[in-house]
């Protein structure tokens, strides 16, 4: 059996980020069926700017690396905090360079927002959805998730404690798979 690729997106540039942590959780519960690919690149976009969102050789590289990455996955995963009722600045502007091009035109989708507050970053949750649905990317029915009070389920090594945040992470996985396998089966050849 072949493993779906999978890119996971953190929306925070923290190093330990609980993000990225329930990212790296999410590779763990999904091993055996996913190969995840962690981007890393998002502190090297540029701002995004229409006048340099050229095709072909023009294209900053780390605009193409993020694009080619995407048309490589079959699916993608973004955990992502909550900075003044929305996301974070870096992860609009990445989601900003893929605008034109295309690469989430029905891109299997699953989405996370992490906080530290108890409403587990509603409103960063709603945002972005709201740009995902405008990039047509397919969230998966069942593929979305608020983590609230994240800091109290991870312990010191950034490890998922909490039993209900890893059995709605595992829930998570097996829409977003079940939406690639949808996804697979009406494509094109």
């Amino acid at each position: 059996m072949n493993k779906k690729k999978i890119l996971a997106v953190s929306g925070s540039l923290r190093q330990q980020s609980s993000n990225t942590a329930i990212l790296q959780a999410a590779a763990r519960i999904g091993y055996d069926r996913f190969e995840f690919t962690m981007y890393n690149g998002m502190g090297t976009l540029p701002h995004f700017n229409p006048e340099m969102d050229l095709e072909g050789d023009a294209e900053p590289a780390p605009v193409k690396e993020l694009r080619s990455l995407l048309r490589a996955a079959d699916g993608v995963l973004i955990c992502t905090p909550e900075y003044a009722n929305g996301v974070p600045g870096s992860l609009k502007n990445a989601l900003d360079w893929i605008v034109s091009s295309g690469e989430f035109y029905d891109k299997p989708t699953a989405a996370i927002s992490a906080s530290p507050n108890p409403l587990g970053g509603d409103k960063a949750h709603a945002s972005l959805l709201l740009t995902l649905k405008m990039l047509t990317a397919k969230i998966a029915e069942g593929a979305t998730l608020m983590i609230p009070m994240v800091s109290k389920k991870l312990n010191a090594a950034g490890d998922v404690t909490d039993l209900q945040t890893l059995q709605a992470l595992e829930a998570l996985l097996y829409a977003l798979e079940r939406e690639i396998d949808d996804n697979t089966k009406t494509s094109p050849n």
